[in-house]
């Protein structure tokens, strides 16, 4: 008899991550559908991907010439189309979605700057022993931040203050 997996384990572990993972692939699935329906309604031109990476769906949008208005400043249009994507997931699955959009590559670039952002402060706060307070920035970008800076010996990082306003804060280590 076939357990789908679920003997790797005493007690099913392996059966339960499986199943996640297919609630990941079907999100994934769901949002490429609601993607390419809103690719088609804009009359652009796109790729989608679909990925599961970190325990999330990753849905990734390249290729078209327009697609650069999806992303928007600051990537401000791309975080409500991601959101938007989100809601459309949990319209279908019931379930609330951390489904991750990038369009045209955008996040991902974003990513290795604000990586290397958080290397570099976290090195001048190693060297100064000042803190260091950074602009505003929107969750991802905060924990790409916190990410990089706990990398570095010897700082820490905290978020303060309030949406929209919340910032990191790079302080020498206790």
């Amino acid at each position: 008899m076939d357990t789908g997996g679920a003997e790797d384990t005493p007690n099913g572990a392996s059966a339960i991550l499986e199943d996640g993972e297919d609630l990941l692939v079907r999100e994934g699935d769901i949002a490429g559908d609601y993607l390419e329906r809103l690719l088609d309604l804009l009359d652009f031109d796109g790729d989608i991907d679909l990925d599961v990476d970190g325990g999330r769906a990753v849905v990734s949008i390249d290729g078209g010439e327009d697609l650069s208005k999806l992303v928007g400043a600051r990537g401000a249009t791309l975080e409500a189309l991601q959101e938007l994507t989100r809601l459309a997931v949990q319209q279908s699955t019931g379930a609330r979605s951390r489904l991750m959009l990038d369009v045209a590559g955008w996040r991902a670039d974003r990513r290795a700057e604000l990586s290397e952002l958080g290397r570099t402060t976290a090195e001048q706060v190693s060297q100064t022993g000042d803190p260091v307070r950074l602009n505003p920035m929107t969750p991802f970008e905060r924990k790409v931040v916190h990410d990089a800076v706990a990398g570095v010996e010897g700082v820490r990082s905290e978020s303060e203050g309030e949406e929209p306003n919340r910032r990191v804060v790079v302080l020498p280590g206790e």
